[in-house]
């Protein structure tokens, strides 16, 4: 098979239907934020030896698109899951260039109705790669048409409306879909059922962290000590996407106070100045634990009743921030609410309340 240029490009269906639709995803909004993501794009890895990270991800993706590569076949279907940040979007393009295919993006919410997947579909050639990011968010009528495409390549398109309808089934390219989801319980079975090759993705530890910062260091053109990445890689919570953006906020400290210079010391002043303390806690993460620690008094607390006494989304504290203070052991879950640990309590430096009591 002949290696053709990999064009990223987002289809057409990442447009909602309407405007100000709740299922709509942020679009950039200032010169800011569209800096910001294309530095993400230069440093998102091209080739599985250029990623960083996930060694059996690695060595098991390496045998999949070999055998593609040895048959002249496509990629099988893969599904990524998840928290965000650990670069399921990355090995979306690595598997397109690896083959030498174009690579399609779009998401669960941008896609409304069935009209929509079966043009994004029609588009696509053989072997090409198409990535649904949050593909658990998929509309139910979409979804089912999504099953036809994945194990037969063919679509069904209904023509005409009422009593005079009738479906024309549509041949499509030999496709692979790879999805991601950073909910793996609120996918289907059915749909689950259909990827070949499914993997969850884990948290980075600090030198695998380490090593994406000094990566990303040097395509930036930057110079960074190895003591200075490491203090970024621990307070990058296990995430690369996380450690490339308290990057970009040292390399900026560094610039304007310390002349450039980047050191551990200059890491550490940076980091704290923004925030970030050496957990890798932020101001939202300390909100929380304050909440369930002071404002609760170490009792269970729900979800709504926490979000409402932080300020903040439920799905947000839900889906960002929780998991990683359950994976430090500072809140764990129980059939009647949040609860903050010992650890939690002394992270804060604030008595547990059996402790505070036997002062009096």
């Amino acid at each position: 098979m002949s290696g053709r240029e990999v064009v990223f490009k987002k289809s057409s269906t990442e447009e909602p239907s309407k405007k100000g639709s709740e299922n709509a995803e942020p679009k950039p909004s200032t010169l800011l934020d569209i800096y910001d993501r294309s530095i993400d794009n230069v440093l998102r890895p091209k080739y599985l030896t250029e990623f960083v990270g996930q060694p059996q991800l690695k060595e098991r993706l390496s045998i999949v698109i070999g055998a593609a590569k040895l048959r002249g076949d496509q990629v099988g279907h893969i599904l990524f899951a998840g928290p965000p940040g650990l670069g399921k979007t990355s090995l979306a393009s690595i598997v397109a260039n690896e083959i030498g295919v174009n690579f399609r993006v779009t998401s669960g919410p941008a896609i409304t109705r069935a009209g929509d997947l079966a043009s994004l579909l029609s588009d696509l050639s053989d072997f090409d790669v198409l990535f649904i990011d949050e593909i658990h968010r998929l509309p139910r009528t979409v979804e089912e048409l999504l099953y036809s495409a994945m194990e037969d390549f063919k679509v069904d398109v209904t023509l005409g409306k009422g009593p005079t309808s009738r479906t024309l089934r549509l041949d499509i390219a030999h496709f692979t879909l790879i999805g991601a989801t950073t909910r793996t319980g609120m996918l289907s079975g059915p749909l689950r059922d259909r990827f070949g090759f499914v993997h969850t993705m884990e948290y980075y530890d600090p030198t695998e962290l380490s090593q994406v910062v000094m990566r990303s260091a040097q395509i930036l053109e930057m110079e960074i000590s190895e003591d200075a990445a490491y203090e970024i890689a621990l307070r990058s919570r296990g995430t690369p996407r996380l450690a490339n953006r308290l990057l970009k906020l040292v390399r900026d400290y560094a610039d304007v106070s310390r002349g450039g210079v980047l050191d551990q010391t200059t890491a550490k002043e940076g980091l704290d100045v923004f925030g970030v303390d050496d957990l890798g806690l932020d101001r939202v993460d300390r909100e929380i634990l304050k909440s369930l620690c002071v404002t609760f008094g170490g009792r269970p607390a729900g979800l709504s009743a926490l979000a409402s006494s932080v300020g903040e989304e439920r799905q947000t504290i839900e889906d960002v921030h929780e998991p990683y203070l359950v994976k430090l052991g500072m809140v764990i879950r129980t059939p009647r609410g949040r609860v903050a640990t010992n650890r939690a309590f002394d992270h804060l430096g604030i008595r547990p309340v059996e402790e505070q009591s036997q002062l009096f």
